[in-house]
């Protein structure tokens, strides 16, 4: 048997349902990878919390789910000026995040996205005259702003949505809908008590399909254990190993997604001093792997395969052909393998 995630579907869903009962007009994002899930899966997921909007990333993620989804779908990739629209469905709504984003939109659904404090793509404060020079060119479906996910303690979510919201007063903006992301639901409460006439509505995908590690789990069967205790060269590259070790080969390659890994952002010291330690561990080809054994994360004996990984374990009981071991794995790099 191949690599597997296994899905406990009734606390899964489960979990959706409170975050979506916790969030009324909530967004789902089903993009990328589907977060590991694959997109196909939280399409029809999303279709299941009758929900009239979904996200999700590109113009082609719009094209597959507009199969299985009947309501409307937000394009998250901002539309640049002179681009194919994609599909021609009245339901697909593009954004867009500059003043000449709109071009080659007349006529179609539109969201413009702000500027955040995540210094990303967005109209800003002094861009404002402009787009609203060209808003009578589309249908207009309110605005977007899309907050950092971890904040400075000193900066305050709900204070840089309102200051927003003052400036597309002031310049005469109609505001009926702002789309946010990464705030609570007490936040999202204050905002709807300090704007009333404005529907926020939070885009959510992490905390959707993520939010409870416990409703799922990755596995891998051992097809191969093969005791070192003889120093003879093993693996691709003719390695050398040292005594009292066991080489065990498991399911689950690159082409699964084992083995990859996405650049983190390391805070505190302890977190610093482990990444240096690995760094080290690297240096003399011990990578760390995903896959635990005895509670333990095993590192591997060589960098992953296609399909199956090679790891090294120094242990007085490893597991047996057909034995199954688990797997710390990072969704958003797992692909769900047809």
């Amino acid at each position: 048997m191949p690599l597997t995630l296994t899905i406990d579907t009734v606390r899964w869903q489960r979990h959706q349902q409170r975050v979506a009962a916790e969030f009324p007009g909530l967004v789902p994002v089903c993009k990328g990878d589907g977060y590991g899930f694959g997109q196909d899966l939280l399409v029809r997921r999303a279709a299941g919390l009758n929900v009239p909007l979904l996200a999700v990333g590109t113009v082609r993620e719009a094209e597959q789910a507009l199969r299985l989804f009947r309501g409307d779908l937000m394009v998250l990739m901002p539309h640049q000026g002179g681009e194919r629209f994609g599909p021609t469905s009245d339901r697909v709504i593009r954004v867009v995040a500059s003043p000449f984003g709109h071009r080659g939109l007349r006529g179609r659904r539109v969201i413009t996205e702000l500027a955040s404090s995540m210094r990303r793509h967005g109209v800003t404060p002094d861009e404002l005259p402009a787009v609203r020079a060209a808003m009578g060119a589309w249908e207009f479906e309110g605005f977007s702003l899309h907050l950092p996910l971890r904040r400075h303690p000193a900066a305050n979510g709900i204070e840089e949505v309102s200051a927003w919201m003052r400036r597309l007063a002031r310049a005469g903006m109609p505001v009926r809908t702002m789309f946010v992301s990464h705030l609570s639901s007490q936040e999202m409460a204050a905002l709807h008590t300090a704007f009333p006439g404005t529907a926020f509505r939070l885009r959510v995908g992490t905390r959707l399909w993520l939010g409870d590690p416990e409703a799922t789990r990755y596995s891998s069967d051992v097809l191969a254990v093969t005791p070192l205790n003889d120093r003879r060269r093993s693996g691709w590259f003719g390695r050398r190993r040292t005594t009292r070790r066991f080489q065990v080969t498991a399911a689950g390659g690159i082409s699964h997604g084992v083995g990859l890994k996405a650049p983190r952002t390391l805070q505190g010291t302890r977190e610093r001093l482990r990444h240096v330690a690995g760094i080290g561990y690297a240096s003399l080809n011990l990578h760390l792997s995903p896959f635990l054994w005895d509670g333990q994360r095993c590192r591997f004996a060589e960098p992953p395969h296609l399909m199956e990984s090679v790891l090294l374990l120094h242990t007085e009981a490893p597991p047996q052909i057909g034995d199954e071991v688990r797997l710390s794995l990072r969704h958003t790099t797992t692909r769900l393998m047809p």
